[in-house]
């Protein structure tokens, strides 16, 4: 069993490696949380195609009043577009329910928000734990495939299932700035796409 302070070491070495990525810090926090749905099973490129259709109407109002046939076809380019277009309107039925205001779930505790996502459709753990970390600013951590797999490469696992691997990493968030941990997702998933083009990388870096 790997300790903490490794698996810490390796996170912290991707993120100085790569740099700050950035990543789902739209001044409309309604654009990057429909982004979570398109993104989902589709490409980047995609999934932007179909968000720069949807700009006009990133609002909770146009969202919630457009026709649902208006929203799949907006969508199209991402694929999926009429599951995703009712999971778009489950996600903004859900945030009206609770009077469209971000700051009421400040009260909420992580894990009570997190069981509160994943009774939307359409949002499964790893959504849910996005949406979290860079919708509701809190600290999870996302154990999506490039985690896995890049934790069970360097020997940390074998993690077979999100919820498993997530149990083991979730604390490590605990006490880090909100920014660092956001950079965590974003550099294993970087490091993914490029171990992905080139399988013989040396990632001994990462564990030096």
């Amino acid at each position: 069993m790997k300790s903490d302070k490794e698996k810490l070491q390796v996170l912290n070495n991707l993120v100085a490696h790569y740099g700050f990525q950035y990543w789902w810090e739209d001044e409309n926090r309604i654009s990057d949380w429909v982004s979570m749905i398109l993104i989902q099973q589709t490409t980047e490129k995609n999934a932007h195609k179909a968000l720069a259709n949807l700009e006009p109407y990133l609002t909770v109002e146009s969202l919630h009043e457009m026709e649902l046939e208006t929203l799949q076809e907006l969508i199209r380019p991402a694929g999926f577009f009429t599951q995703k277009s009712n999971y778009i309107k489950a996600l903004i039925s859900w945030f009206i329910s609770h009077d469209s205001d971000f700051d009421k779930f400040r009260a909420y505790s992580t894990e009570a928000l997190r069981k509160e996502l994943l009774t939307i459709k359409g949002v499964g753990s790893e959504t849910a734990d996005a949406m979290l970390l860079y919708i509701f600013e809190r600290n999870v951590f996302i154990a999506d495939q490039y985690a896995i797999r890049l934790f069970n490469r360097l020997g940390f696992g074998p993690y077979k299932t999100y919820e498993e691997m997530r149990k083991d990493f979730n604390h490590l968030t605990d006490g880090i700035p909100h920014d660092l941990c956001k950079e965590w997702h974003a550099a294993i998933d970087v490091h993914g796409k490029h171990f992905g083009k080139d399988k013989n990388m040396d990632e001994s870096f990462l564990i030096s």
